[in-house]
């Protein structure tokens, strides 16, 4: 490797290179010329203060609006089932559920698997009186 760098340092000492005047204004001038691009960020759109203000002030008023709906449907349902002379018209009953449950039925090698583990705990158990003496 000593012998290769060293042929190649004696081959660049033979090489003569001459810049012209011109040639070396001109590298310079290109050189001044050129400078590094600075990156622009899109400019960030702010909204302006007057729709801060409006959508606050709507969604006071949607909270407000909805406060007041409750808060009256409330006292309307008070007011109804209060009053004695009321019509069967007027009152508004919630629908009734009516819930259909039935229990599950087992498959056959389910059930029998049931009975097995039963029978085994019954035998368990009587093995733990016995072993315990009562």
């Amino acid at each position: 490797m000593d012998k290769l760098a060293k042929k190649l340092k004696a081959d660049a000492a033979l090489i003569e290179v001459q810049v012209s005047d011109e040639l070396d204004r001109r590298i310079t001038a290109s050189l001044q010329g050129v400078r590094p691009e600075i990156a622009v960020r899109p400019a960030v759109q702010r909204r302006p203060p007057v729709f801060w203000w409006a959508s606050s002030l709507t969604g006071v008023a949607a909270a407000l609006t909805l406060i007041a709906i409750v808060n009256f449907r409330s006292q309307v349902d008070d007011t109804l089932a209060v009053s004695p002379d009321m019509s069967p018209v007027a009152v508004a009953t919630a629908p009734i559920i009516e819930w259909k449950a039935e229990s599950a039925m087992l498959t056959g090698p389910l059930q029998q698997e049931l009975l097995d583990l039963q029978s085994d705990l019954k035998k368990a158990e009587e093995k733990v009186k016995q072993e315990i003496g009562l």
